[in-house]
């Protein structure tokens, strides 16, 4: 989490809601993503899904299966639904999103019928998460 949240900084300094991410597989980061919305002009340039992209390249596979998702900040219902559709075994996140997050605070995705079911685990340095997005949004808000 550590490393997503390096990845948030550098999204914040550039003007990005600072939200990052990185893909784990057997103790080794094989995908790392920040937010690029702004840069990229992309509705698709999300955190999530850059880390999701380069995980699968670096696998050759579309597959995520054995791969864990360290994201600081709760997934969208679109990044949540990339990660069941990859098969990421794990979600692991920081802060909660209580207008987007759907992986269980405004909705769950990751709990539809008939779906791949990650694991989830929440919280993980909730606080320093949170406190960078919390910091963004009162500069903006100024």
């Amino acid at each position: 989490m550590e490393a997503a949240l390096a990845l948030a900084e550098e999204a914040y300094a550039a003007g990005e809601i600072p939200v990052g991410a990185v893909v784990v597989k057997d103790g080794a980061v094989i995908g790392r993503g920040r937010n690029r919305r702004e840069a990229s002009h992309s509705v698709l340039g999300h955190a999530e899904l850059e880390a999701m992209e380069q995980a699968a390249a670096s696998l050759g596979d579309w597959r995520l299966s054995g791969c864990t998702l360290y994201v600081t900040l709760e997934p969208c219902p679109m990044c949540a639904g990339a990660a069941v559709n990859a098969h990421v075994e794990r979600i692991v996140y920081g802060a909660e999103d209580e207008v987007m997050g759907a992986c269980g605070t405004a909705v769950s995705v990751i709990r539809l019928p008939r779906v791949f079911r990650p694991a989830l685990y929440k919280g993980l340095l909730g606080e320093e998460c949170g406190a960078l997005l919390r910091r963004f949004f009162a500069e903006r808000r100024k």
